[in-house]
């Protein structure tokens, strides 16, 4: 593993988390409805998640994507989710409290397990571990690499599209207007399925 390896595992990291997508989408609705604060938690699950996901993939050789029964039951199951996800998205509660609270965000744990389904994560990995994970020594050190290259990446991104989504917020100052946010971010959300589902 040299500099330009890691130059360009984390181009190919920053490329693919910062572009619109399941995590991006959640956490810009949830930045829109509950803050940046109350928007952390869900956030760093997901930086989490997509770690633990990528070093475990890389660490068994990357023999999980390969096979394509599992990559079907993925897909599914992960498309079912993001479809209810983004059922509850469009139908949240926009009812606002004095204290501008509004329904209970993702938490943590909802955020690191949604990547055990997201699709577009599952194609990140194969892309990475495909095209990065044969050029260096084996070992521990390319898996955890790319945790710490994709799952910094993934927080990096969530934290920034959650930032648009307070900044978006602060926008809608009635309950109509962030009804119509929240459904065009669940619009967005299924959206971003298409390109699973044309492979």
């Amino acid at each position: 593993m040299d500099c330009a390896w890691i130059l360009a595992a984390t181009g190919f990291a920053f490329a693919m988390a910062g572009t619109p997508g399941p995590n991006n989408t959640m956490v810009t609705a949830s930045g829109a409805n509950h803050g940046f604060r109350r928007t952390l938690p869900v956030a760093v699950g997901m930086g989490a998640g997509v770690a633990a996901i990528i070093f475990a993939v890389a660490a068994a050789g990357g023999t999980i994507v390969s096979e394509p029964r599992v990559h079907l039951v993925l897909k599914w199951v992960g498309v079912a989710y993001l479809l209810w996800l983004a059922w509850r998205i469009a139908t949240a509660p926009v009812g606002v409290t004095g204290e501008g609270d509004r329904r209970r965000p993702f938490t943590f744990v909802e955020g690191a397990l949604l990547q055990l389904v997201n699709p577009k994560l599952w194609v990140m990995v194969a892309g990475a571990v495909v095209t990065y994970g044969g050029s260096a020594a084996q070992g521990l050190a390319v898996p955890a690499a790319f945790a710490v290259i994709f799952g910094g990446a993934t927080l990096a991104s969530t934290l920034a599209w959650a930032g648009i989504g307070v900044g978006a917020g602060r926008f809608l100052a009635n309950a109509r207007s962030l009804r119509v946010f929240n459904r065009v971010m669940a619009l967005l959300l299924v959206l971003s399925l298409l390109p699973v589902l044309g492979e």
